[in-house]
């Protein structure tokens, strides 16, 4: 048995493949929500024209208790306050974070929140290459699950593998969650060339020197650097800077192209750019990407300034 804590898209997008496995519990912050899910057996609000199995039972209010893995599948920056409201229910088990990003306030990933506000707990992710929809279709995917400790991290690889969801496990939750996070920044730059017709050459230009941006902050913090080059880094890099299934891209493009965007769809690169930035400052690291990044999502320089800006930097070897 599985608890799934958060009913959007890709909480939902688990729980469909999951049941393969056997019975799922998909927990959802609002009743009305859940109620409608229970009653029409679809997610008609974030993942519609998908059916779910008998097998995944709808639930709210407060979290159910238990030892059986929670998968945390919501925002990166509503997950603190979730971890603190519900410390009690999810002590003593193991966390899977499915959320990618950097918590603005402490500066920390999920892996990091976790462990502040659930010490007992035993925090894990999982992270890469991946769309929700795919993921529910049972089309072929693989990712990255991560967790410190590998006799958890073993049965959770168990658990949580189906026939069309393959799962790769490593013990660099640390290096496994900054790929997840970093992507999504470099994502939002790589939309914006698109978006303002600067080419592909340029598209390929950021990814490239983005993905050491990557490296570099993950080499600081102490990360593996093989980790950076797997699932959960370079293949999350290249899906995400590349298709317009992803938020963060089609957020980019709506910057390059001077379009609003939907307020109320998730964007976790934008707080992610702010927060890795002052993270880089304080350790005195050059991202000169995310910088940009950041000044594009906060209104500080439009796409001809922030590429100006990137190409009058001194020359230096790659």
């Amino acid at each position: 048995m599985i608890l799934i804590c958060g009913a959007g898209a890709f909480g939902t997008a688990l729980a469909v493949t999951l049941a393969q496995n056997g019975p799922v519990t998909l927990w959802a912050r609002d009743p009305a929500h859940a109620a409608e899910m229970q009653q029409t057996r679809e997610n008609t609000r974030r993942l519609p024209g998908i059916s779910l199995p008998d097998s995944v039972t709808l639930t709210t209010g407060p979290v159910p208790n238990g030892d059986i893995p929670c998968l945390l599948a919501m925002p990166m920056q509503t997950l603190g306050g979730f971890l603190l409201e519900h410390a009690v229910s999810l002590a003593r088990r193991p966390l899977v974070a499915c959320c990618k990003g950097m918590d603005l306030t402490p500066g920390l990933g999920p892996t990091g929140l976790i462990a502040q506000s659930c010490p007992t707990a035993t925090p894990a992710i999982l992270t890469g290459p991946s769309f929700a929809r795919d993921i529910a279709l049972g089309l072929p995917t693989a990712l990255t699950l991560a967790c410190g400790d590998d006799h958890t991290g073993q049965m959770l690889q168990r658990c949580l593998t189906t026939p069309t969801l393959r799962l790769y496990r490593s013990t660099d939750t640390l290096g496994a969650e900054l790929g997840g996070a970093l992507k999504n920044v470099i994502a939002i730059a790589c939309g914006a060339v698109i978006g303002a017709g600067l080419g592909e050459s340029a598209r390929a230009a950021l990814m490239t020197r983005g993905f050491a941006e990557m490296n570099r902050l993950a080499h600081a913090l102490g990360a593996h650097p093989q980790t950076l080059a797997g699932l959960s880094g370079f293949g999350d890099l290249a899906l995400t800077c590349t298709s317009d299934q992803s938020r963060n891209y089609r957020y980019g493009l709506s910057i390059g192209k001077g379009a609003g965007f939907d307020p109320s769809l998730t964007v976790e690169g934008s707080a992610t750019a702010r927060a890795v930035l002052a993270r880089a400052q304080a350790l005195s690291l050059d991202m000169p990407i995310t910088h940009a990044v950041t000044a594009l999502v906060t209104g500080e320089l439009h796409v001809a300034q922030a590429m100006d800006m990137l190409l009058s930097r001194p020359l230096k070897e790659e």
